[in-house]
């Protein structure tokens, strides 16, 4: 263990460090220290020795220059058991620096503000912060670097029960800290000046989304023999699932749980009606949007009760009482949801188990709400996260991992408006199915291609998922439907590249149909769909989902 016996002070962030820095001199420590944070800690009676006083140089150029100097780097870098190292510090005047206390100018805060210039953005890009904060966390067997407030207290306790040492092992996890603190800043910077680069292409030349802290290990990952674990962005767009809460549930979030968690709130953010989503495996099997969240999570779990069991849950509103009382209630899904799944869909034979669900996500809960969740299970997971769709998160992209890097694209956050739609047959859809079409348009975006979405009104009756062909996915909505997809609307991620395609959606029972269009046979899947009397919209918009 290394006694620390002088130290640096100079922080940006000033709160806690006045009674940090009195414990420090109460246990002997000789500061040095710059500019604000001298000031502070003169005025508050703690002794203070000024950084250009021991190095004997100025500081210079409006701060600029003020810690990049032999004597602060030499003090911070040099070996103390090496003789040659030491013999030059004593010929030099340099002495031993046992601790690094910085966090740097508030370049992250400054650039968040609304009209920043650029040149405010550059004047807050600290040089003297992070090259003393590097120094000291490669010399870490020597040296202790702090960045952050939150160990102060840790660090002054262990140093009164070590005789004003630090061990080796908090030396080592600060210096990772640190080096973390730093790469975090330069992402920060790389972001914003890559925003100001001026080029043709909307995506930036270099991508640093936002630095990543581990948040906590899961159980294993999409499977017992993977390890895994959470991982927070620090200064990402928008908090959200990485950042919500977990209000309810004995046990974490497993992987899969995190996955199927953030399919639930990016369709329920979708929409602008009450909405309730219910996701397996990353697919919507149920999806409805009514009057209050009660309906239509009623009419959601009425779609595809079969497949509900063991899945998660995405609501846009406040979770109120009625809603709980008959989220994870068997008695409800016996009683009202199967009788009525059955006589709507035909489907007399599947077994409908339970009303067992995995979690939760929303934007809240009402207190009674929560009580009676909570009463459910003990392993109902209960997630809220208030700022459920901020307008930030458009600025990330979205990233999937290749081999040796990533591909990344902007936000699918575009949807089809009723004065983007296009009729194409000679049937006209009425204004009822014009709102089912892009409902269900809204649903295929969330579903995983080739998708084929099935409504009646605002409900998902049908659904067709991640299929090679789109017959296929076709044939499974119709078949979840059942009697529903008689009359119903139906909506296609992307358009049909021969008749046969739509031949098939018609033999659904579907009345209109609403698919981006697109194809080279584009007029002989008009002709089909005129021959079966469908209305067709086409929207230009295409959503795959991979």
């Amino acid at each position: 263990m290394h006694q620390i016996k002088r130290a640096l002070l100079s922080v940006s962030d000033k709160s806690g460090i006045i009674e940090f820095a009195r414990q420090l001199s109460e246990l002997g420590v000789e500061i040095l220290s710059t500019g604000g944070t001298r000031r502070k800690l003169e005025e508050a009676g703690v002794p203070v020795r000024a950084v250009e006083d021991y190095t004997g140089f100025p500081e210079i150029m409006d701060h600029r220059v003020v810690t990049l100097h032999p004597k602060v780097h030499g003090g911070l870098l040099a070996l103390r058991d090496k003789p040659d190292h030491m013999e030059q510090a004593g010929e030099l005047g340099i002495e031993m620096i046992d601790m690094v206390v910085v966090n740097l100018y508030p370049f992250q805060a400054t650039v968040a503000r609304e009209g920043v210039s650029m040149a405010e953005a550059v004047e807050n890009i600290d040089i003297g912060g992070p090259t003393m904060v590097r120094a000291a966390a490669k010399n870490h067997r020597f040296v202790t670097v702090i960045c952050s407030p939150e160990h102060y207290d840790e660090v002054i306790a262990e140093m009164k029960a070590s005789d004003g040492a630090v061990s080796d092992a908090t030396r080592l996890r600060l210096a990772l800290d640190a080096f973390a603190h730093t790469g975090q800043y330069d992402a920060a910077i790389v972001r914003y000046l890559g925003a100001q680069e001026d080029q043709a292409s909307k995506l930036p030349r270099y991508y640093a989304p936002w630095f990543v802290r581990r948040g906590g290990e899961l159980r294993y990952g999409e499977n017992p023999h993977q390890d895994a674990a959470v991982y927070v962005g620090v200064d990402a767009s928008e908090p959200g699932l990485a950042g919500a809460q977990q209000l309810h549930g004995e046990r974490g979030l497993s992987f899969n749980n995190y996955l199927d968690l953030t399919a639930a709130m990016e369709a329920a953010r979708d929409f602008d009606e009450p909405t309730a989503i219910i996701i397996k495996h990353l697919n919507p099997c149920g999806a409805a949007s009514a009057n209050t969240l009660a309906e239509a999570f009623t009419n959601a779990w009425t779609a595809d009760p079969i497949s509900a069991f063991g899945g998660v849950l995405g609501f846009n509103r406040e979770v109120d009482a009625d809603l709980a009382q008959i989220i994870f209630n068997s008695e409800y899904l016996q009683q009202t949801v199967a009788p009525r799944y059955r006589e709507e869909s035909g489907d007399v034979e599947s077994t409908i188990i339970a009303a067992f669900i995995e979690a939760i996500i929303a934007p809240g809960y009402t207190a009674e709400a929560l009580e009676i969740l909570k009463g459910k299970s003990k392993n109902l997971r209960i997630l809220v996260q208030p700022d459920f769709a901020p307008d930030a998160r458009s600025r990330d992209l979205d990233m999937k991992r290749i081999p040796g890097g990533i591909v990344a694209q902007s936000q699918d956050l575009a949807s089809v408006k009723k004065a983007d739609l296009r009729v194409v047959t000679q049937k006209q859809p009425t204004d009822e199915q014009i709102d089912s079409l892009l409902f269900a348009d809204r649903v295929a975006k969330h579903v995983k291609s080739n998708a084929i979405v099935l409504v009646q009104g605002k409900t998902m009756v049908g659904c067709g998922a991640g299929q090679m062909s789109r017959i296929d996915s076709t044939l499974i909505a119709s078949r979840k439907a059942g009697y529903r997809a008689e009359g119903a609307c139906l909506a296609s991620d992307a358009m049909f590249p021969a008749r046969d395609g739509l031949d098939a959606a018609a033999a659904t029972g579907c009345v209109a149909i609403i698919q981006p269009g697109g194809s080279i046979r584009d007029e002989e899947v008009i002709t089909a769909a005129d021959e079966h009397d469908l209305a067709m919209v086409l929207t230009g918009m295409r959503h795959f989902w991979h």
